[in-house]
């Protein structure tokens, strides 16, 4: 497996850049910037790419909704001509609160919208004539609308890559087989090992069997905290305040994909639990209610053989790219272990 990891940049982007420029010594393959509604996330990722010279870098996720997609295309070609090749083009639709609430743009027709994208970046890349001929990024000539001036054009420079690898952000059935068949890699969030095949299982058989012989296997991203040591235990609780947030309060009370999952996952109860008490506003007790058995299934943090066993797990999962945050002072040693239990 490669490991990878997510950058923050709340206490500064040069900050996080120095960091990164560390952390791609200590033997990281991918690093992910992230992007919601704060600093946009390619401004970022193009200085990663004059300060590093190996590492990949990677939107974990630039929303479809809010760039067309050609200046996806356009985003993904400048970060990985400045990168030499080291860029990973991670999409996801987001949510209706972020799309609508922030963006002001209608979240409709995720799945149909998300194979389009794929389907225009990896023409755009290739320096094909874009035409607009799909049904959701068509332009309308209805009475008023447009000029008819409209002409296909194709990329005026030429890529590093004329495929650059597209990863996928996907929780449902759906999104998960389109994912299969289409993306170069997957990033499932809250990803449990033991269970992944009865959640997903069928979703991503299906979208195998159509999926392109070229594209090559598909990559699995997902991991969790890490710290090792004894008497670590406690420390897994520190992501109860990020569970809760996406189970309990990460859209709204019918359409909260996470909250979907954790029922899918056998948690229907605590599922309902956690949604009530955070829409409540009672965040520490939403935060209490998420189960142990779930913080201890996707951790990687304790003694050294608990955290090799749970390396174990995600592998055998299918998993490609351990995907890890350090919860401690010493960062390098602990990646660097990692890294060669992983490998």
């Amino acid at each position: 497996m490669r490991i990878a990891t997510g950058v923050g940049y709340a206490n500064g982007m040069k900050e996080a850049a120095e960091r990164v420029a560390t952390l791609e010594s200590a033997g990281i393959d991918i690093v992910w910037v992230a992007e919601a509604y704060g600093v946009d996330a390619v401004s970022l990722m193009g200085y990663l790419a004059a300060v590093t010279e190996r590492i990949q870098i990677g939107s974990s996720i630039l929303p479809i909704y809010t760039r067309t997609p050609s200046l996806l295309a356009m985003t993904a070609a400048g970060v990985d001509l400045l990168s030499d090749g080291r860029c990973i083009l991670g999409l996801g639709a987001s949510g209706p609160q972020v799309i609508e609430g922030f963006h002001g743009v209608p979240y409709d027709a995720p799945l149909g919208r998300t194979r389009e994208v794929i389907e225009i970046c990896r023409k755009v890349w290739r320096r094909e004539p874009v035409e607009h001929d799909g049904r959701y990024y068509s332009l309308p000539l209805a009475e008023g609308q447009g000029t008819g001036l409209g002409k296909p054009l194709k990329l005026i420079t030429h890529p590093v890559r004329d495929r650059i690898p597209i990863y996928l952000a996907a929780l449902g059935p759906k999104n998960v087989e389109l994912t299969a068949e289409l993306a170069d890699g997957w990033m499932p969030t809250l990803f449990w090992p033991e269970r992944a095949a009865e959640v997903w299982g069928e979703s991503l058989a299906e979208g195998r069997a159509e999926r392109p012989a070229d594209l090559g296997p598909l990559e699995v991203v997902a991991g969790g905290a890490v710290a090792i040591g004894e008497g670590l235990e406690h420390l897994r609780d520190r992501a109860r305040p990020g569970i809760a947030l996406y189970v309990g309060g990460m859209g709204a009370r019918e359409r909260n994909f996470y909250n979907q999952l954790f029922r899918r996952y056998g948690f229907e109860a605590e599922a309902e639990l956690i949604q009530d008490l955070y829409l409540a506003g009672r965040k520490e007790e939403a935060a209490a209610a998420v189960p142990q058995a779930f913080l201890d299934a996707t951790s990687l943090v304790g003694p050294e053989s608990f955290v090799r066993e749970r390396i174990e797990a995600y592998r055998d999962a299918g998993v490609t790219v351990l995907n890890v945050s350090v919860d401690g002072p010493d960062t390098v040693t602990t990646l660097e272990k990692v890294k060669n239990w992983a490998s």
